[in-house]
């Protein structure tokens, strides 16, 4: 095996969730809150990318403490409704690299519940941690906290993990840490993510099939 473990983000890396429903929440509430905020799914995904999530919310769309808060309640609730499914492929991936023996922790932005509800509505392997966002804020990516605590527990060197995200804080994380990162770049098509990823990480991937053959190959 290439790797002994791998730390996957969740969205837009293993399911296809920004463009069903983070961002059609997103539109949602700044149609109530803001609405004078425009923006198209490739516009997201870049600000998303650069300068990240909190920074797009608090400084871009200008929200208070009390609306971010407010915000994230929407979303949880939105989330709680809506179940993405998986990218094509991905699943056989994941249970091949399982039953090779290695592991998979997940890192991601959403919170772990619906992390656990989409690995089992979509039928993939049980992970065997699951970092979310009910972190404190400062252990969540790019902090890259949770890559020292996965090497501790499971007494790994960083060239034995590999990091698989679609997103700079991802990269960000991985890079801290000293840990190889691979570019998820199947979920969208937005030209500066991918220039970046490509100029800047050890692996970039366009589709699912091309990860997987490297990984298992």
């Amino acid at each position: 095996m290439r790797y002994k473990c791998l730390v996957v983000d969740h969205d837009d890396t293993i399911v296809n969730s920004t463009a069903t429903i983070h961002f059609p929440s997103f539109m949602l509430y700044m149609k109530e809150k803001r609405p004078e905020i425009r923006m198209t799914l490739d516009e997201y995904f870049a600000l998303n990318f650069d300068p990240g999530v909190v920074a797009l919310f608090r400084d871009i769309c200008g929200l208070s403490e009390e609306e971010f808060k407010e915000e994230e309640a929407f979303w949880a609730a939105y989330t709680a409704q809506h179940i993405p499914e998986a990218y094509p492929g991905i699943k056989e991936i994941l249970w091949e690299f399982k039953k090779q023996g290695g592991i998979i922790c997940v890192d991601s932005h959403s919170f772990s519940k619906y992390i656990r509800r989409d690995y089992e509505h979509n039928g993939l392997p049980e992970p065997d941690l699951i970092y979310g966002w009910d972190l404190e804020p400062e252990k969540r990516k790019p902090a890259p906290w949770t890559l020292f605590e996965i090497e501790k527990k499971f007494g790994l060197k960083p060239e034995e993990m590999l990091v698989l995200d679609d997103l700079k804080p991802g990269y960000d994380m991985a890079k801290d840490a000293g840990v190889p990162f691979a570019a998820a770049g199947w979920a969208n098509d937005v030209p500066q993510i991918e220039t970046f990823m490509r100029k800047n990480c050890d692996l970039y991937f366009k589709t699912v099939q091309e990860f997987g053959e490297y990984l298992l190959g």
